[in-house]
C-alpha cells in the first residue's frame, strides 16, 4: 500500500499530540496516512504497554488512518544505529510516502530528539539503492520521501511553518483522549507526571488556538524543517 503521508512517533500518542489535527485534515482531503510508533511506551508513568496498544488502535480508528504499526524498539534505550535505521528503511520502502512527519528536533523527552534524528537519517539512507532490504522474502526498491517535517511537542519551539487546522482540533482531542491511561483523570490513583495535569490536556486546544491567532485563523499546528521551505510563487504564502 502506497501512502501519501507516514507519521512516526517515538511513543504511542506522540503523533496524536504533535500533529493529530494536521493528520485529520489531510485525511479529510483524501490523503492516505499511516502511523508508525517506534516503541510501545513501556516506561510510561501510567498504564502499560498492553493498555497503550489498545489505546493506539482506538486512536487510529478515530483519525481514520490507513495503517498503524509498532516497531517495538526499547522505550528510552533505542539508538540511532544501523539496526534501527534498517527497520525504518523497510517501513519507508514498504509504504513509499511522499511526506514523512516525525518527532520534534529538540524536546523534553530524550526519545523525541533521538527518534527525530533516527527517522530523518533513515529517510536519507532509504534512497540509497546499495542498501538492500527485503519484505516477505522480496527485495525492496530504494525510496526517499520528498520531505521530512518535525512536529512540535512539549517545548514551544518557533515553527518554520504552520498548518491551518481550523475545524480539526476536536478530532485531535478525541484521538488524544483515547489514551485514557496517560492523561488527566481526577480519579486516578496512579503517580502524577507532567502530562497528567488538566493544564496539559487543556494545552492541546489553547496552543493550537494561539498559533492560529498568530496567522489569523481559528487554530494551527507548527512544524520545523531541516532545509529551506520552497514555494512556487509569493501567492503560495498566506
Amino acid at each position: 500500500m502506497k501512502l501519501d503521508i507516514l507519521a512516526f512517533g517515538a511513543h504511542p500518542d506522540d503523533v496524536e499530540l504533535g500533529c493529530g489535527a494536521t493528520i485529520a485534515k489531510e485525511i479529510s482531503l483524501g490523503k492516505k496516512v499511516g502511523l508508525v510508533d517506534l516503541t510501545r511506551g513501556e516506561l510510561g508513568t501510567r498504564g502499560s504497554a498492553e493498555i497503550r496498544a489498545e489505546e493506539a488502535k482506538n486512536a487510529a480508528k478515530i483519525l481514520k488512518v490507513s495503517v498503524r504499526e509498532n516497531l517495538g524498539f526499547a522505550d528510552g534505550f533505542f539508538a540511532n544505529d544501523k539496526e534501527h535505521q534498517l527497520k525504518i528503511i523497510e517501513v519507508l520502502r514498504k509504504y513509499q510516502p511522499e511526506i514523512v512527519l516525525c518527532n520534534a528536533i529538540d524536546d523534553r523527552h530524550i526519545d523525541h530528539g533521538k527518534g527525530s534524528k533516527l527517522v530523518s537519517d533513515a529517510c536519507f539512507l532509504s534512497g540509497l539503492r546499495r542498501i538492500e532490504t527485503q519484505i516477505n522474502g522480496k527485495n525492496q526498491n530504494a525510496w526517499r520521501p520528498k520531505v521530512v517535517y518535525h512536529y512540535i511537542q512539549w517545548k514551544n519551539l518557533t515553527p518554520d511553518f504552520v498548518v491551518d487546522v481550523s475545524g480539526h482540533v476536536d478530532k485531535k482531542l478525541e484521538a488524544v483522549k483515547a489514551y485514557a491511561s496517560q492523561f488527566y483523570d481526577p480519579n486516578s490513583k496512579e503517580p502524577v507526571s507532567p502530562i497528567t495535569s488538566k493544564n496539559f490536556i487543556d494545552s492541546i486546544v489553547y496552543r493550537a488556538q494561539d498559533l492560529g491567532r498568530l496567522i489569523g485563523v481559528e487554530a494551527a499546528e507548527g512544524f520545523n524543517v531541516e532545509r529551506f521551505v520552497a514555494v512556487d510563487s509569493l501567492d503560495d504564502l498566506k
